[in-house]
């Protein structure tokens, strides 16, 4: 039983582990663009940042939109199109590829959601009030290693990545190539 199991998924496990190499791959590309992004944010603005600062206000609210959020973004789309392509090329590699930008979007959308949900995370690890607030006498921003952000950027990276590679697994690189298939077979 154990071994037809593993016969059985045996390619997936493959793709797992592929996956999760372009993933550490991609929390590199992320936290060195969003450390990147946070060092040249000042240049740009001629301010002094802070990734807590609030950045843009949300109308009609009393919240903001925080420096954090903005380089977590900036990081997310850079990270997203470096993983993208590894994951194309090599974790789902096959024949059947789709046009690069047909399977871009599912891919780029599987991201956002998953960018979303870690963006709640990441607030809810930084936010003043919150119950899972990441320790501030840990975490005292005295230096890289004790910046509460680096850290609550990190643990969101980490919660998102299941979620990626399922949907991706499942939808992205399966659905819209069976597609492709059906659609290049005349059906």
């Amino acid at each position: 039983m154990i071994r037809r199991f593993m016969i059985r998924h045996w390619g997936s496990f493959g793709q797992l582990v592929r996956f999760s190499l372009v993933g550490a791959s991609g929390v590199l590309v992320n936290l060195v663009v969003a450390y990147g992004a946070k060092k040249i944010a000042p240049l740009i603005w001629e301010s002094s940042i802070d990734e807590s600062n609030a950045w843009l206000p949300i109308p009609g609210t009393q919240y903001n939109i925080r420096w954090f959020l903005v380089f977590s973004a900036v990081a997310f789309v850079v990270a997203n199109l470096s993983n993208y392509q590894l994951n194309r090329i090599w974790s789902f590699r096959g024949a059947n590829h789709a046009g690069w930008f047909q399977e871009f979007w599912p891919f780029f959308t599987v991201g956002l959601l998953a960018q979303g949900i870690g963006m709640v995370l990441e607030t809810a690890l930084m936010h003043p009030n919150s119950p899972v607030r990441l320790p501030e006498d840990i975490f005292d921003n005295s230096s890289g290693i004790r910046r509460m952000w680096y850290w609550a950027h990190l643990i969101m990276i980490c919660v998102t990545i299941p979620i990626s590679f399922l949907l991706n697994k499942f939808w992205t690189f399966r659905a819209i190539r069976k597609v492709r298939v059906t659609a290049d077979e005349g059906g």
